[in-house]
């Protein structure tokens, strides 16, 4: 087996120079014992030629040290929320037909999750999925009144214990850390020592919350033990697990964007959770 793999994106506004930065930057957090991340080779704006992640099947000691890893990983934070990796120019993440900006610049004011989430990633999507007609004028009243409440600062919460004892503003997050992006490793490679590796980031400055919540959307093996190890490593502020449908909201209306009405029903669900 190759011990590369090469993804292309043909995509016109696709930028894989910013996953490939992503990815340095998420592995920086090894040496500190972060989990480890796929080693880019060669980067190009439609092509990623990346290592090949040796992968085996999970266990619930591999979930135990991949949170162990991955609250590490958080731990290294970043500048502020929505801020680029290093060394990208780019200014959006792109998926299918769906536009994930970045914050290319510190906000004059001190800003929150919610403020960023709320300006650069809900009303982004709501404004598509609403021109696309998937939700009537309720229902954008609805998902408006709720990103208003996270924009106020009303999920705001304090970043887990190890991001705040290295004194970072914010985490360093994968951004996209649904169960596929986390491979098991197998055992003997390289990522044994994490139990799992990570692969195609959107990585930013983020709310660790958010990548926890991300896993828990799509279902992942062995969940708990790896929720339960990252908050003994570096422990949740009280009510996260109250949060995390606030947090899969964004996610919830990306796939809207781009899989249309079948995921309406879940936005809504979750609007009507936080409204």
């Amino acid at each position: 087996m190759s011990e590369t793999f090469e993804k292309r994106d043909d995509n016109p506004q696709a930028d894989l120079t910013g996953e490939a930065a992503g990815l340095r930057w998420l592995g920086e957090a090894e040496k500190d014992g972060g989990i480890v991340c796929s080693r880019v080779v060669e980067a190009g704006v439609h092509r990623l030629l990346e290592e090949r992640i040796d992968e085996g099947a999970p266990t619930r000691e591999k979930a135990r040290l991949a949170g162990a890893a991955l609250a590490h990983t958080h731990a290294a934070g970043a500048a502020w929320y929505g801020c680029p990796p290093p060394g990208w120019s780019g200014v959006s993440y792109v998926i299918g037909r769906s536009l994930t900006p970045v914050v290319p610049d510190e906000p004059a004011e001190s800003s929150g999750w919610g403020a960023m989430c709320a300006e650069w990633r809900v009303m982004p999507h709501l404004r598509t999925i609403r021109d696309e007609g998937l939700v009537d004028a309720s229902e954008v009243r609805l998902l408006t009144h709720v990103a208003d409440r996270m924009a106020a600062g009303n999920f705001d919460s304090p970043e887990p214990v190890l991001v705040r004892s290295r004194g970072h503003r914010c985490s360093r997050i994968h951004g996209d850390l649904w169960v596929g992006n986390l491979l098991w490793a197998a055992d003997g490679s390289r990522a044994a020592s994490t139990g799992a590796a990570l692969i195609d980031p959107m990585a930013s400055g983020g709310h660790a919350e958010t990548d926890l919540a991300m896993l828990q959307l799509f279902g992942c093996a062995y969940l708990d033990d790896l929720l339960a190890s990252y908050n003994e490593v570096s422990p949740l502020a009280d009510g996260w697990r109250e949060r995390v449908g606030i947090h899969q909201l964004v996610p919830v209306l990306l796939h809207c964007v781009l899989f249309g009405e079948s995921y309406v029903g879940l936005a809504l669900s979750i609007a009507r959770r936080y409204a």
